[in-house]
């Protein structure tokens, strides 16, 4: 089945996110600099966040530095003790369960409901993707579980960035940005899921080539999700015994 006309990305970055830059306000680009720093792990559980130091690398004044503080205190990714200020929080097992389901919900919808909008391009691009992850998986020397989740991120990215429910669209990235706090990729823990999650993928593509109906590629798309999160749970159930 053809694919629709190219729709405007929501994010030149590819995360649904303002891109960092001229285009960007202040409280984005500082919203998007703390993002990174956890990520990075450079900002660990804990970790206070001072923001006169924050407002000075960035160059900015602390008012927009506060307000990317209290964004990221709204998805949780940031906590405010009084005498303390803002720390870096993580993420319990318990949570990571919780982050895993709702996202398994919410990207199945998104990606099904953006599958429409989708063209021979982006499925180009997102096999492209893929090839660079099956790649790594099949080299122990290249494998790198922190890289192979960014390009799981960018696969999945390139998918649901198109015309679709913003309520949904806005869940899915608060769900990612909560699995950032993780620290870790969950690929460290449970490598072997790697190459099926890159199978599935594919699945995924064809679905959406073939115009497959709504109902199939939600549930292919949510079955994906669930599937990491069950091969983690096994891991750390076997881990306890």
């Amino acid at each position: 089945m053809p694919r629709g006309e190219a729709a405007p990305r929501r994010g030149s970055d590819g995360t649904g996110q303002a891109a960092v830059g001229t285009s960007a306000s202040k409280a984005d680009r500082a919203y998007q600099a703390i993002l990174e720093g956890i990520r990075d792990q450079r900002h660990e559980p804990g970790d206070r966040l001072v923001l006169s130091q924050i407002a000075a690398e960035l160059q900015m004044s602390v008012v927009p530095v506060r307000e990317a503080i209290r964004r990221l205190q709204s998805e949780n990714l940031v906590a405010y003790e009084r005498n303390v200020g803002a720390t870096v929080v993580g993420i319990d097992p318990v949570e990571y369960r919780h982050t895993m389901e709702t996202l398994a919900l919410v990207e199945g919808f998104s990606t099904a409901q953006c599958a429409p909008h989708v063209t021979a391009e982006d499925i180009a691009s997102a096999r492209e993707v893929n090839a660079a992850m099956r790649a790594m998986t099949a080299s122990e020397q290249a494998w790198d579980p922190v890289a192979y989740t960014e390009l799981n991120r960018r696969f999945h990215s390139i998918l649901f960035e198109h015309r679709q429910n913003e309520h949904v669209h806005d869940l899915v990235h608060r769900g990612w940005n909560r699995l950032a706090a993780l620290r870790s990729s969950t690929f460290a823990y449970v490598p072997g899921r790697a190459d099926a999650s890159v199978d599935e993928h594919e699945q995924l593509l064809r679905l959406i080539e073939e115009g497959a109906p709504f109902e199939q590629i939600e549930a292919a798309a949510r079955a994906h999700r669930l599937n990491t999160l069950h091969a983690y749970l096994e891991h750390s159930a076997a881990q306890s015994t």
